[in-house]
């Protein structure tokens, strides 16, 4: 082979792969209606976060929010040992770790992002360092009984706490919300998506609103963002389709407007 040849073709393979690894890092799916699961796809490094997945998850948080269809969205990591480990320490000791923020959505594109919608995190395996901060950063975490979490980056040499918590522990601290056999995690994270996305999607997204702002408001100020919601909730069609479907003895039709 001639080897100037041969040394482009390898070049060629290597652009090639790198441009694969940009497509597939996440991935996005329906499983139901009105729910999306997006999902990590590096598995071979515990699905730890480097500059594409980053880009990838800041451009589908983005287009979810735009996405009038997408109501609650679950997110999971592949290959059945670990959620997320944290960012890619490969990525760190090259000098890299800047690529692994975003300027809306923060570390990994994600735990800083504004989201209107539910996120439910479901949880295989390691929720670690920046993949535990991705997994408190969602609404709600389905965990299954074998799921470790922590913030482990002191043996590292960055600042977090170090200790290991099982799900039960996690669960006893309120730190997720339901523990289920390793078999069943993404279904019943997927059942809960569908039981939210049953409900008028405006409303819930307003509820949501509040509810994160419970420790950070008063009650007097809670009431008014209460009541805030509830004036734009009442100027929607979904408003005025609760109480004709409950009249009329059917499942309401939402249409998120």
């Amino acid at each position: 082979m001639n080897r100037h040849r041969g040394a482009a073709t390898v070049a060629t393979l290597l652009e090639m792969n790198a441009l694969t690894e940009q497509r597939v890092v996440v991935t996005v799916e329906t499983p139901a209606p009105h729910v999306r699961l997006v999902t990590f796809r590096r598995p071979e490094a515990r699905n730890a976060i480097n500059g594409a997945v980053a880009q990838a998850l800041d451009q589908i948080v983005r287009d979810l929010e735009q996405d009038p269809d997408a109501w609650v969205v679950v997110l999971t990591g592949s290959g059945g040992q670990a959620f997320c480990s944290g960012a890619d320490l490969k990525e760190v000791a090259r000098g890299n770790l800047g690529a692994l923020w975003t300027t809306e959505g923060g570390f990994a594109g994600f735990v800083r992002a504004c989201r209107s919608k539910v996120w439910i995190a479901a949880v295989d395996g390691f929720a670690l360092a920046g993949g535990f901060e991705i997994a408190l950063a969602c609404d709600l975490i389905v965990a299954s009984v074998d799921a470790t979490f922590g913030l482990p980056e002191v043996r590292r040499g960055l600042i977090a706490t170090g200790v290991r918590l099982g799900a039960e522990r996690a669960l006893a601290l309120g730190l997720i919300n339901r523990v289920v056999p390793k078999d069943r995690t993404l279904v019943e994270a997927l059942a809960l998506a569908d039981i939210i996305a049953c409900n008028a999607p405006i409303a819930v997204r307003e509820s949501l609103k509040i509810a994160r702002r419970t420790f950070d408001l008063d009650d007097a100020a809670l009431a008014r963002l209460s009541e805030e919601g509830q004036q734009r909730v009442m100027r929607t069609e979904d408003f005025q389709e609760g109480p004709r479907a409950f009249i009329e003895k059917r499942t309401p039709r939402w249409v998120g407007r």
